[in-house]
């Protein structure tokens, strides 16, 4: 007897996600454009999409809303919400405070869909690799699966599990509508002085109330929470002192947060970790698995050589498109074009990496990278630098987002073949929308964007390095080279200590990812998902059933509830903008 598998690649599951990723891309890039800061928006997607069709199905006798139909739709949404990545909230705007041009909206479409969609191309290369063979966690994509597997369960367990969900999910809601109104708990900074008397408020060493956090923390577990700790304790509590006092960076004193002006000497040494921990553990992973293959040779399934011809194939065109308008565009030369393209490849595994371990994209750490090589390839050069740099982010970007899909898709037993399809469509409707969004927003970019209304914390960043790499590698802040030497040796070194390591002792080895992203990011993110992982770990081991059962769900409450809210809260911005 044939059993009919359920409906996954439908009409309606695509055109859903497309419809949702119509609504919630505008709340990305306006938020982005806010305050730095984007949402996840696949828990999001899966929960509005549950809600509608249930509701359909009782007034008009809709058919089932099953799971895997739900997860295309997720994925179709998430990237399309995602497309900012492409540039629409960094690069681009930062091209044209420089430069004093604009693309019209049928250039700034396809630019942002190409370099999304060379995301998808790498990210097909990389998922055997990262999430099947190396199993690393991709949180948002776990919280995802979590999510749908308890709407979809059944039994009593079940229905505790989605109790939990939820009521995690409406504690995380509420508390951050109250934050937003001033009412729930504010961030409280660490009161006296560190080395040389600077101020812990100035550092960023805090408590923050975000439960999104905790959930984050819960889910990646003990060793990538720990390691953020130490990272943040090394980078804002001893480094960051250090260069205030040697004079290598001078905050203004009134500045409330001096955040903004220490990350700019801080990323070379934490981008320095992540991008030799990444690579070296990936380029290791290579070896051992090809040493460890049988000598015979294999001979793959006709179904699996075909996918392997379909990704190189879509690689080798995307790249070509995306050179060709690096040139057109922006006048960057056909060589330069081709370096960033392939470049995209390595900082994608990266950006991979530390998203799989700590659930955090890295986007704006890869594009310095990216920026700082196009600064000795292209020196002087303002489009390069910026638009080559899109590139690699860009797909580094997209290529994470669609790690974390895929993660949820294989959790619960999804076609990966029809995840990339929705995917595809996905950036094709956000790169739409995405721009005419980002054009009704911003259309005056030099009067509206780093203003109060419109602050663009990483148009400022992309652009001030954009301004001091126009010189080339000698506009490295001060020590800043020395600082990143130190880093990749250490980065090598705790690769080498991991490997030797019992692996009962393993989750005390810092991780090189998760330990380069405490850099790059406030210290009170660190602690949070510290705190997270900690809360975690200590109730598993007080009651160790219980934490089965309940830590991914309650988890992946806190992190829904909080970025529903915030969804909502952008939304409701944008209507009464």
């Amino acid at each position: 007897m044939v059993v009919s598998q359920p409906p996954q690649l439908t009409l309606r599951a695509l055109l859903t996600g497309a419809v949702i990723g119509l609504i919630l891309t505008p709340c990305n890039v306006y938020s982005g454009l806010k305050i730095g800061w984007s949402f996840n928006m696949s828990i999001a997607a899966a929960l509005l999409s549950l809600g509608f069709w249930r509701t359909a199905r009782q007034l008009w006798g809709a058919p089932d809303w099953g799971i895997y139909e739900n997860n295309i739709n997720q994925t179709t949404a998430s990237a399309s919400a995602s497309i900012i990545s492409g540039g629409l909230v960094a690069p681009i705007p930062a091209w044209t405070l420089l430069t004093g041009q604009s693309l019209s909206l049928g250039w700034m479409a396809l630019w942002v869909f190409t370099v999304s969609a060379l995301g998808i191309a790498v990210a097909a290369s990389l998922r055997r690799s990262l999430i099947i063979e190396q199993q690393l966690r991709f949180p948002a994509g776990v919280a995802t699966a979590e999510t749908i597997q308890q709407i979809y369960q059944g039994g009593r367990d079940a229905v505790l599990k989605v109790r939990a969900l939820l009521l995690a999910l409406l504690t995380a809601a509420a508390n951050s509508v109250a934050q937003s109104l001033g009412w729930g708990l504010m961030r409280w900074s660490f009161p006296g002085s560190g080395l040389h008397g600077v101020s812990l408020q100035k550092l960023g060493i805090a408590l923050d109330p975000s439960l999104m956090m905790l959930g984050f923390g819960a889910i990646i577990g003990w060793r990538a929470g720990f390691s953020l700790c130490m990272g943040a304790l090394l980078a804002w509590g001893v480094l960051a002192p250090q260069v205030v006092g040697q004079g290598w960076v001078t905050p203004p004193a009134e500045q409330v947060l001096w955040f903004a002006p220490l990350v700019e000497w801080l990323l070379w040494p934490g981008v320095t970790l992540m991008v030799v921990s990444s690579l070296s553990s990936f380029v290791l992973h290579l070896l051992c698995s090809r040493s460890e293959r049988p000598r015979t040779r294999s001979n793959p399934s006709s179904a699996a050589s075909r996918e392997r011809v379909w990704i190189a194939s879509g690689f080798v065109l995307i790249a070509l498109l995306a050179v060709v308008l690096q040139h057109h565009l922006f006048g960057i030369r056909w060589w330069a074009a081709a370096i960033g393209v392939m470049m995209s490849f390595g900082l994608a595994v990266v950006a991979a990496r530390v998203v799989g371990e700590t659930g955090i994209p890295p986007i704006g750490a890869i594009g310095k990278v990216a920026q700082l090589a196009f600064g000795a390839i292209a020196p002087g050069s303002v489009s390069s630098n910026l638009m080559g740099a899109n590139v690699t982010g860009g797909a580094a970007g997209q290529s994470a987002d669609l790690l974390n899909d895929l993660k949820t898709g294989h959790l619960i037993g999804a076609a990966p073949s029809s995840q990339l399809l929705a995917q595809s469509l996905g950036i094709l409707c956000g790169s739409i929308v995405g721009s005419v969004s980002y054009l009704i927003l911003i259309p005056t970019p030099q009067e509206q964007l780093l203003s109060a209304e419109w602050p663009a914390p990483a148009v400022a960043t992309w652009k001030a390095v954009a301004e001091v790499l126009a010189g080339g590698w000698e506009a490295l802040p001060p020590f800043a080279g020395t600082a990143s030497g130190i880093a990749a040796l250490t980065a090598l070194a705790l690769l080498q200590l991991q490997r030797r390591t019992p692996v009962r002792m393993q989750a005390w080895v810092p991780s090189g990812p998760a330990l380069g992203l405490a850099f790059v990011i406030p210290a009170w993110i660190s602690i949070g998902m510290f705190m997270g992982a900690g809360l975690a770990l200590l109730f598993a081991r007080l009651a160790p059933d219980s934490a089965t059962r309940y830590t991914l769900p309650i988890a992946a409450g806190l992190v829904a509830g909080e970025s529903l809210a915030g969804v909502g809260s952008a939304g409701w911005a944008l209507l009464n903008s």
